[in-house]
């Protein structure tokens, strides 16, 4: 049997006789139900990517596309790797040297006494290129660079300025920072020197989240160097990258910096949190599928009643020389024409649905989070995975009614 005559005959049946006969009433109801089955797993995708994106440019204020640390320990040399090199490299768009460590911060009254207000912090020492690798300065309230002169300031997360009670607007306003002296090793029979000290004007506040708000204190590189008694060292090496070369530049860099230090892409440094991302994605797609199979039940049962009602015109098919496969591949297609129907349906609608809530935010997140109302986001492969399974469901529900056509015993064409 030719193919276009498998296609005329599976859409005439798609089409159906316009009266009560129970088959196009059941198709519809599978159809139907596979629209609201792929609507909402176009929704649910869109939601995902939606939130992967929010994290994803959360965590680029603090996570570059590539970072290079020590394999072991806490900082490396900076002699060990040439920033010049590293910036030459095709692929890279700026380089900042980073050093980063765990300190105790204090606010100061106007005696200049540190009060009962501290709070453990991570303090990183960063150069004013920290900002062309990390995308942060969108999220500072006041100035966003650090300086190293007459008065020395820093950037605090929103949190720990709140906390400290300090405020960026009172010029005389300050914070100190306290980190252990290594050459002090019984701190409590010289307690004067046991501790290095940092005093930084907050000139800056910054709200990205309350993971970071509560952590990172942003202070001049050279000045924490010092403090963390680390002179000509750093703990990392941020790089930002043009699109797409992270992974080929990750390679080249490890080659250039060897085994003693480590490179990570921006995935990598975040690979729990993205990883369970992804899982969650997929659990959501299973489950969406077993949903989708479960409402294409009805299918079957439909199949079925247009196999017992086209038993003569499988007889006459037979009888013009369709093989079994002609016959299952008509009924198998005319399967994947109602899940497919049913299927696109419910892509437009759930693709409306994600169009109107980007456009207008009419469904809100309760609480306080870092956007108002759900994000949403559709992807061309998430629209082609649907489709993808959509037909998968329609030739797997519709194996079953195919095959018991295709072994239809021929019957008599008179009617009695």
């Amino acid at each position: 049997m030719e193919r276009t005559l498998i296609w005329q005959l599976a859409y005439r049946y798609l089409r159906g006789k316009r009266s009560l006969n129970a088959v196009p009433v059941l198709s519809r109801i599978s159809m139907v139900a596979i629209a609201i089955g792929s609507a909402a797993m176009i929704v649910l995708f869109s939601v995902f990517n939606g939130f992967e994106g929010v994290v994803k440019n959360m965590y680029k204020a603090f996570y570059p596309d590539i970072r290079i640390t020590a394999a072991r320990g806490k900082f490396f040399s900076a002699q060990s790797i040439d920033l010049a090199t590293v910036q030459r490299m095709a692929g890279v768009v700026h380089v900042t040297p980073v050093i980063e460590d765990n300190a105790l911060a204090g606010d100061i009254d106007v005696a200049g006494v540190t009060t009962n207000k501290q709070k453990v912090v991570t303090v990183k020492g960063i150069e004013n290129s920290y900002f062309k690798v990390n995308n942060i300065r969108d999220s500072i309230e006041g100035a966003d660079t650090v300086t190293n002169g007459k008065q020395i300031t820093g950037i605090l997360g929103h949190h720990i300025a709140r906390e400290l009670g300090v405020d960026m607007h009172d010029m005389y306003g300050y914070i100190m920072l306290y980190y252990p002296n290594p050459a002090v090793t019984n701190p409590e029979t010289d307690p004067v020197n046991a501790f290095q000290n940092l005093k930084l004007h907050p000139a800056g506040v910054f709200t990205v989240s309350d993971e970071f708000d509560d952590k990172f204190i942003l202070a001049p590189l050279s000045l924490v160097q010092e403090l963390f008694h680390a002179q000509g060292q750093y703990s990392s090496i941020e790089i930002s990258t043009e699109p797409g070369k992270a992974e080929g530049l990750k390679k080249e860099l490890q080659k250039l910096v060897g085994p003693a230090c480590k490179v990570e892409t921006q995935y990598e440094q975040n690979k729990t949190v993205y990883s369970m991302m992804k899982a969650e994605k997929w659990v959501m797609y299973l489950i969406l599928v077993f949903v989708l199979v479960i409402a294409s039940f009805n299918m079957i049962g439909a199949l079925s009643m247009l196999v017992i009602e086209k038993t003569k015109d499988i007889a006459i098919l037979k009888a013009m020389g369709a093989t079994r496969s002609a016959i299952r591949q008509v009924f198998m297609l005319e399967g994947v024409l109602w899940a497919l129907t049913g299927g696109v349906t419910g892509l437009v609608l759930g693709d409306l649905l994600c169009l109107l809530q980007q456009q207008f935010g009419f469904v809100k997140i309760g609480g306080a989070f870092l956007v108002d109302a759900y994000p949403v986001r559709v992807t061309f492969s998430d629209v082609g995975l649907v489709l993808l399974t959509i037909v998968g469901v329609g030739l797997l529900v519709s194996w079953f009614p195919a095959k018991k056509a295709a072994m239809t015993v021929e019957v008599g064409l008179k009617s009695n």
